[in-house]
């Protein structure tokens, strides 16, 4: 796995993950719900839509909006197992171990905290693992 200060440094050369940030409903969804209640929410997106080994539909799974973790999903490179692969050197072919379940929903965690939030808030982690 990628160290995550290493991995966000690469996400900011790319265009295409930069251009991702929580708008409208996202934005106000997350600040409604608050952190914790929208980290569960990962937490259930990673386990039945990252985590299995085979994924049917994998590189469509992630909807582009609709939810303040698609949208963080898609700026982390989270989304599907071959940009798992890619950008955090997670291989695909098998399920994802619990402590890649923790490394994905801390990336994201870091992403919507730095969108929620003053980015002194971004390494204090509000939510509590299992």
């Amino acid at each position: 796995m990628r160290d995550l200060d290493d991995l966000f440094a690469a996400l900011e050369t790319s265009s295409f993950r930069r251009g991702f940030q929580l708008r409208g409903k996202d934005r106000d969804y997350l600040r409604e719900k608050g952190l914790p209640v929208v980290l569960s929410h990962a937490q259930d997106f990673i386990a039945k839509r990252l985590s299995p080994a085979v994924i049917p539909n994998d590189g469509k799974q992630t909807p582009f909006r609709g939810h303040p973790v698609f949208v963080a999903q898609h700026a982390t490179a989270c989304c599907c197992r071959g940009c798992l692969e890619k950008w955090h050197r997670i291989p695909q072919g098998r399920a994802l171990t619990p402590e890649e379940e923790k490394h994905v929903l801390a990336t994201l965690e870091r992403w919507l905290q730095a969108q929620s939030g003053p980015p002194s808030q971004a390494r204090q982690s509000s939510f509590n693992w299992p």
